[in-house]
């Protein structure tokens, strides 16, 4: 039976986990808000739990309805379209639980804002995953191409999000996707008829891989999934538990678009400043104060710096926007491209043309140039 993290007070890693959902959201919800392109938009947390904890912390569904309101209310007060919430929580009592803790929220909120009721609608529901995930309605408002859909799936273990519902979060058009897996028990019980059941476990090397690792390689497992002609982008985080440094988690993120892979590594990258990835130093980089530290070196930035130079040296990489996306999907910031096409210029390595002026490292604010070899010797 999954524990009842709501009949518990929620510990600094489960803190973490609706810290990074919160802002993901955070990021998503007024690019999306503002959007042209979308009618109504629709955010979904198929696994709400009952809303807090014994100590009245926000758990996913309170935690998204704040952020809806932005700072001083200024989208809620400032919506012109239709945004519904759907929260779904399988177990009855919590449900119940839930129903209360949103009630009182909204409630509460009316009243210190003196607003008349509140503009976002939702509907709390009490269904298993598999029965409301398949349902006709919400398929329906899945593939139209008219709504934002933002999806949230804190799954208790990893027997829900299987090969078949990931291949259908990333076919929806214009939906955004976080889920929370526990990689440490799909490794753990790897031989098990039940874990072979939700995920192929013989596509995962096991005993080439570091425990610290484990949810690196959960993310690559899915990443495989996604088909090689589709341009589709998938970031992950690991949580490691303090208190059980043996059990790591974690969170895998699934954007369509690249302005979304764009926001979430940059909560990424301010959560872990040496890879992006994980609360915890997953590469063995050398802390600041340590004998042996160099800001300058870093394992994966490092790493992903000499591919992207030896693709743009071999002509493989020959324009900006090809080179952001790539490092992107290496789990990097697109600014990494930018700085290394300076330093290659500046080295006389490479010369661009095109639209030379604009050097945004934001690829949604570039203008595409290309990139000319000066020098045919690939060696750093």
């Amino acid at each position: 039976m999954a524990k009842n993290i709501n009949k518990t007070v929620f510990d600094e890693a489960t803190k973490l986990k609706l810290k990074l959902f919160g802002e993901c959201f955070e990021e998503w919800f007024p690019v999306f808000l503002h959007s042209k392109w979308f009618k109504k938009l629709y955010i979904f947390d198929f696994f709400a739990g009952s809303g807090k904890d014994l100590e009245n912390y926000s758990g996913s569904p309170l935690v998204l309805l704040e952020k809806a309101k932005g700072n001083n209310r200024q989208y809620c007060i400032n919506a012109k379209k239709e945004i519904k919430f759907l929260f779904n929580e399988g177990d009855k009592k919590k449900c119940n639980k839930l129903k209360q803790n949103i009630s009182e929220h909204i409630e509460k909120c009316i009243k210190e804002n003196n607003c008349g009721e509140c503009i976002y609608k939702y509907r709390v529901e009490n269904y298993k995953f598999q029965e409301i995930f398949s349902n006709t309605s919400i398929t329906d408002t899945f593939n139209d191409n008219e709504y934002g859909k933002f999806i949230l799936l804190d799954q208790y273990g990893f027997s829900q999000i299987d090969e078949q519902i990931f291949k259908q979060l990333i076919s929806y058009p214009k939906t955004d996707f976080i889920f929370f897996i526990s990689s440490s028990f799909i490794s753990r019980f790897r031989e098990h008829p039940n874990t072979k059941k939700y995920i192929d476990t013989s596509k995962i090397k096991f005993e080439e891989i570091r425990p610290n690792e484990i949810h690196r390689a959960v993310a690559n497992y899915f990443r495989d999934l996604i088909p090689e002609n589709k341009e589709y982008y998938l970031h992950h985080f690991s949580i490691r538990k303090e208190e059980k440094k043996g059990n790591y988690y974690g969170l895998i993120f699934g954007t369509g678009h690249t302005l979304g892979m764009e926001k979430f590594l940059k909560i990424c990258w301010k959560h872990d400043a040496l890879s992006g990835e994980a609360n915890f130093n997953i590469d063995n980089n050398f802390r600041e104060g340590t004998l042996f530290y160099n800001p300058e070196n870093n394992v994966k930035k490092d790493t992903v710096s000499k591919e992207i130079k030896e693709l743009v040296l071999s002509g493989k990489i020959s324009d900006n926007i090809t080179g952001m996306k790539f490092a992107m999907r290496k789990g990097c910031e697109p600014k990494l491209f930018t700085d290394i096409v300076k330093e290659l210029e500046k080295n006389k390595r490479i010369e661009r043309y095109g639209n030379v002026n604009n050097t945004s490292s934001n690829i949604h604010r570039a203008n595409i140039y290309n990139i000319k070899i000066l020098d045919n010797d690939t060696q750093n």
